[in-house]
């Protein structure tokens, strides 16, 4: 089968839509799919990343702006240039594009599926995707989507990469104690969170717990940050590493963004002051922070790194509401349902 994957990654968009389309791509190679990225080229658009995993990309030219119109002429141009034949699936995770691109592509693809979190447009798909958890998760998309699109909604669908399974297997309930703790705001961080947290552990005082800071390849601010937290005895720094599964499992305490992420610390356990950027991030991690699974901060516009350190101070001296949290994360996630691998069943089905 031949699957096409229409997404972007950039210092602005982030790294979160292309890092779950690279996950579904690579469950679907499984089944022997040849896989294809088109993807935008703009600042940090981590191509080597899609290069790594194996997959092939189109690179489409990028003029300041998206015309969802314009973008599904240069799409289809990128298809067939690829293949006279029609798609299996065409796979689009993109905020930006909606039921006028979808139409648009119909004609070169036997299905179609959409990722999103926003439900705030119309799509024609055939599939939705939305693993985000939300108290109204079941009427989202009423009205937004066809009858026929059959629908995978929330955390029991969540797009994790392998190392999150093997890691999954030593997730435990924190004890509240905390001795470790992760700092990591995703591949970019353009507002730069990161010099917050750097800030913020001089005056905590705690030179007792040690602090994992991980720091995206696609950080502007990387050189400025690694100097400052090797300045920092009970620091240390992490760049584009490939094995946060394992800082996490190893950690006591998170601190990082709103997003994709968040599922990844949820699955093992990890309880997390949660700050978010855009938004895209706030209502699910409002409603997480509503059943206790994660302490929201809020907005990142909004935070000094002062209020990070009381923050940080408060959640170290309740080691009990820790531990809930974690207990909650666990619970949210622990599903048997196997349902990633009935995802996968039904899209490797389509012919």
């Amino acid at each position: 089968m031949k699957v096409v994957f229409r997404t972007d990654a950039s210092i602005e968009i982030g790294s979160g839509h292309l890092m779950r389309c690279l996950t579904l791509a690579k469950q679907l190679n499984k089944s022997n799919a040849e896989i294809t990225f088109v993807c935008r080229d703009l600042p940090g658009a981590m191509f080597s990343s899609i290069e790594q995993a194996g997959f092939y990309c189109q690179k489409l030219h990028y003029d300041g702006e998206t015309d969802t119109e314009i973008d599904a002429e240069h799409t289809i141009n990128s298809i067939t240039s690829i293949t006279n034949s029609v798609l299996d699936i065409i796979v689009v995770d993109h905020y930006a594009l909606d039921i006028v691109w979808e139409m648009q592509l119909r004609p070169y693809t036997n299905k179609l599926m959409v990722i999103d979190d926003l439900a705030n447009r119309q799509h024609d798909c055939d599939f939705l995707l939305d693993q985000n958890y939300y108290a109204n998760l079941d009427q989202r998309y009423t009205g937004l989507i066809p009858d026929k699109c059959k629908t995978y909604l929330g955390p029991s669908y969540v797009l994790l990469r392998e190392e999150f399974y093997k890691a999954k297997q030593e997730a435990k309930v924190r004890d509240g104690n905390v001795k470790c703790v992760l700092v990591f705001f995703g591949g970019s961080d353009h507002t730069n969170q990161t010099l917050k947290v750097i800030e913020a552990i001089p005056l905590l005082n705690r030179p007792d717990i040690v602090f994992d800071i991980v720091v995206g390849a696609s950080n502007q601010h990387k050189e400025t940050l690694e100097r400052l937290i090797c300045d920092i005895p009970n620091a240390n720094y992490h760049c584009q590493v490939s094995n946060i599964a394992s800082l996490m499992v190893k950690a006591d305490l998170a601190i990082g963004a709103g997003g994709a992420t968040t599922w990844e610390r949820c699955v093992l356990g990890l309880p997390t002051l949660t700050i978010v950027f855009a938004d895209n991030q706030f209502k699910t991690t409002q409603d997480l922070a509503a059943i206790n699974v994660i302490q929201f901060l809020g907005w990142s516009g909004n935070l000094s790194n002062l209020c990070l350190l009381e923050s940080l101070q408060t959640a170290i001296d309740r080691p009990k509401d820790l531990t809930q949290m974690s207990e909650n994360s666990l619970k949210l996630m622990n599903c048997e349902s196997n349902s990633i691998t009935n995802l996968i069943k039904d899209l490797t089905l389509v012919n």
